[in-house]
Parts: C-alpha cells; sequence; structure tokens
C-alpha cells in the first residue's frame, strides 16, 4: 500500500489512469484478508476463560458479597449460645449500728446476691438457629445470583467487543484506503485532471466513514470500560481471543425446552432466592407465635439480714403475663409476608417460563438468520468488485455507482459481524435464563 501511495506523486497520470488506479487501491482493499489494527502497547490478550478467571478473583461485588455470607454464617454460631446467667450483689452502704461504711463480716450488717438464668420456652432458640440457617442459604443464593448477573454482562461484553473490534478492522482499511484515493484525487482536481465535485464526493464519503468510526471506536470504549470495572483493571486495551469455528459448531436446537425449563427450575439463583424468602417468612411466622409464650427466669438467692430471717436461702421463678400484649401485630404482620412470598415465587416461577422460551425462540431465529447466510457471500462479492472495475473501466458505471457498492460491501461485513454476535448473544441469553451453561 505504501508503494501504491507513491505513485499517485510520481507519475503523470490522466484522468482514466487516475480512476482506475483509485479503484483498483479499493479492490485490493476489499479482496485483502482482515488485518489487526495498530494496537496500543498495553494491550490485553484474553481468551474468555481468562476474562472469566480473572473476574472470580478480582471482583470487589462478589468478594463483598463473600463477606457478607460470611457474616450469615456467624449468625448461625450465636443463635446457638444459650444465654449467659445474671449475676447480681447487693451490700449494705453505711451500718448506723457500727457506724461503719461497706462494712463486711458484721452480724448486723446486710449483703445479699442472686444467681438467675433465663430459659426460652416454646423452642424459640431452635427456631432461631433455624431462622439463621435460612439467612445463611439466602446470602449464599444472593452471592450466586449476583454472579451470574455479572457473569452474562462479562460474557456478552466479551464477545460484543470483538465482534465490534472485527467490524473497526473494516472502517480502518476502507479509511486507510479512501484516504489514497482522497489525495490523488485533491491534486489531480487542482491540475484540472478531474471533475472537483469526484473530488468533493470522495472527500465527503471519507468525512462520513470517519464519523461513523469515532462513533463505533466509542462504544467499543465503553464495552472497554466496563470490563475494566468488572475484571478490577486500570488501564489496558482488551483484545478478545475468540475460536469462531467453535462458536459456529453451537446450535440451540440440540436442547430441548423441557430441559432448559428443569434446569432453569433447579438453578435460578433468583428463583432460589424467592424459595428461601417463603420459608424464613414461614419460620418467622411460628417464631412470632413462639414470642407470644413468655421465657421464664429461673433463680437461687442469699440474703443475709434483709429478710425474716437471717441467712435467707431462696429458690424463684418469674415470667410475664400474657395479658395485654401476645405479639398479635407481630403475628399478623408475619402471615401477611407468607402470603407475599408465596405469591412473589409463584411469579418468578411464571416469569422463568416465559423468559425460557422466548430466549429459545430469540436463539433459534438468531441461529436460522446465521445459518441463512450463503458461505460463499465473501468470494462472490470480490468477483463482483471485480466486475465493477471493469465496468467502470471501461465507463459502463460512474464513480458514484461504484461508491454505493463499495457502501453495500462494508454494511454487509458490519451486518455479518452483527448477526454473528446477535447468535452468540442469544445463546449466552439461554445460560442467563436457565442458570446453565449449556454454551461454555
Amino acid at each position: 500500500m505504501g508503494k501504491l501511495k507513491q505513485l499517485w506523486h510520481i507519475l503523470p497520470l490522466r484522468t482514466a489512469g487516475i480512476l482506475s488506479m483509485g479503484i483498483g487501491i479499493i479492490l485490493l482493499w476489499m479482496m485483502a484478508p482482515a488485518s489487526s489494527a495498530a494496537s496500543p502497547a498495553d494491550t490485553l490478550s484474553m481468551t474468555l476463560q481468562d476474562a472469566e478467571h480473572l473476574f472470580l478473583h478480582k471482583n470487589l461485588l462478589l468478594l463483598a458479597q463473600k463477606y457478607n455470607v460470611a457474616a450469615a454464617e456467624a449468625q448461625i454460631l450465636q443463635a446457638r449460645l444459650w444465654n449467659n446467667p445474671n449475676f447480681s450483689f447487693t451490700q449494705g452502704a453505711y451500718n448506723p449500728e457500727t457506724g461503719k461504711y461497706f462494712q463486711t463480716g458484721s452480724t448486723t450488717g446486710e449483703e445479699a446476691m442472686e444467681l438467675q438464668q433465663l430459659i426460652l420456652l416454646a423452642g424459640k432458640r431452635h427456631k432461631q438457629i433455624n431462622m439463621a440457617k435460612t439467612n445463611y442459604r439466602l446470602a449464599e443464593d444472593q452471592l450466586y445470583d449476583l454472579l451470574r448477573n455479572l457473569k452474562f454482562t462479562l460474557r456478552t461484553d466479551f464477545y460484543n467487543i470483538y465482534f465490534m473490534q472485527q467490524s473497526a478492522k473494516v472502517y480502518q482499511q476502507e479509511i486507510s484506503s479512501l484516504q489514497t484515493v482522497a489525495n490523488a484525487y485533491k491534486v489531480q482536481s487542482v491540475n484540472g485532471n478531474i471533475a472537483e465535485t469526484e473530488a468533493v464526493r470522495i472527500q465527503a464519503q471519507l468525512y462520513s466513514l470517519r464519523n461513523e468510526y469515532v462513533q463505533l471506536q466509542n462504544q467499543i470504549n465503553d464495552l472497554q470500560r466496563d470490563m475494566w470495572v468488572l475484571l478490577q483493571l486500570k488501564s489496558g486495551y482488551i483484545l478478545p481471543q475468540v475460536d469462531t469455528q467453535a462458536l459456529a459448531s453451537l446450535s440451540p436446537m440440540q436442547y430441548p425446552l423441557s430441559s432448559l425449563l428443569d434446569s432453569a427450575y433447579q438453578n435460578r439463583t433468583d428463583l432460589m432466592i424467592a424459595r428461601d424468602n417463603l420459608t424464613l417468612s414461614r419460620q418467622n411466622y411460628g417464631y412470632q407465635k413462639a414470642l407470644a409464650i413468655p421465657d421464664i427466669m429461673l433463680g437461687v438467692g442469699y440474703d443475709k439480714n434483709g429478710s425474716y430471717i437471717h441467712n435467707f436461702n431462696s429458690v424463684g421463678i418469674s415470667f410475664d403475663i400474657p395479658i395485654f400484649n401476645r405479639n398479635q401485630g407481630n403475628i399478623r404482620s408475619a402471615r401477611s409476608m407468607i402470603d407475599y412470598n408465596n405469591l412473589q415465587l409463584e411469579s418468578a416461577q411464571e416469569t422463568i417460563a416465559v423468559d425460557v422460551s422466548r430466549a429459545l425462540q430469540r436463539a433459534e431465529d438468531a441461529n436460522k438468520l446465521y445459518h441463512s447466510i450463503d458461505p460463499e457471500f465473501s468470494d462472490t462479492f470480490e468477483r463482483l468488485a471485480q466486475q465493477m472495475l471493469i465496468n467502470y473501466k471501461k465507463r459502463n458505471i460512474s464513480l458514484l455507482q461504484f461508491l454505493d457498492f463499495y457502501d453495500a460491501y462494508k454494511d454487509n461485513i458490519l451486518q455479518l459481524n452483527t448477526i454473528r454476535f446477535n447468535r452468540i448473544s442469544a445463546l449466552e441469553e439461554i445460560n442467563f435464563v436457565t442458570g446453565t451453561n449449556f454454551f461454555d
């Protein structure tokens, strides 16, 4: 390409020769294999497995949720602990008979002590342990649901970046080739060898391509920043490495709807969360009913001179009398939460059925569209490009007609990348809605 650029400045070309060479350069671009664009020095080349490994070990949201799971596990230990006994000691501050303060050992001084232990009734301790265990399962399911959502974002962003980068290469090659033609046309237009309108048309086309390329690159940069957050990277241009042959062999038709639904009902973490919430609300209802039954306080005591006899020893029991407060409000609230969470569970189950059905249909449609593309499409376009060049040399078509064909080639390549990404995105959605890596 560098030698071709030099020829524009050293050969005294006439109009037909100029046009033929310009179109020839374009054809060289159209028929040449796509080459990687110049990448930044801090390019991070990685496979999807590399990205997922980095994600699992560095993502701060996952790490934070793991601490939440550990905290919930510690609450199980706390629920198993018995209440501490209570000990009290009373010492007379002043003895009027002896005139001494805080006197001990006197037969007339006062000393008393008491030891008490709270006894929980109605299985409250056991119910608290069960609720703590359910909260632990809930925290675990919330962790895995966060993982499911973030992993879906990571994988779709990974593939989106890859296919956008393939589209960016088309723009880079087209802009480079068209810039060469535009420079030559500008010189020859000044010399009067070609019409100024043709030079302006080429320049306008170039501006349009550059604007489209900048917009595409902005989208890629936004996805790159999202990946930085997911992978906890401070910088670096991520260059995804994708096995396109392995992707092409994937098919949603290999899994029937019934298998996908069964997997979703077993593995969807948001459904597990709904089940945990229902279980927790039922446990809380039982616990609130148990709170209506008062606990008892058992105690033993000793009083030296404060009772009807010296050295009084006693045992005692105390409890609240449930006359006014029988925990009625909390019991009613807990019962309502059972109904609420039961409806939430039913809604989640219905939503999953719809999600899986729609995801499978979308994947099948995207797969059919992908496989409807003629494998010889690119070769056919190259052959037509050569014919277009011959027709242009014979002046059977105009420059604008050739540029329209040029645009059609670019648009079709971009559309192909979009179709490929939509297909992979649809397969990833099946993984997401079923909670299972059917397509990995």
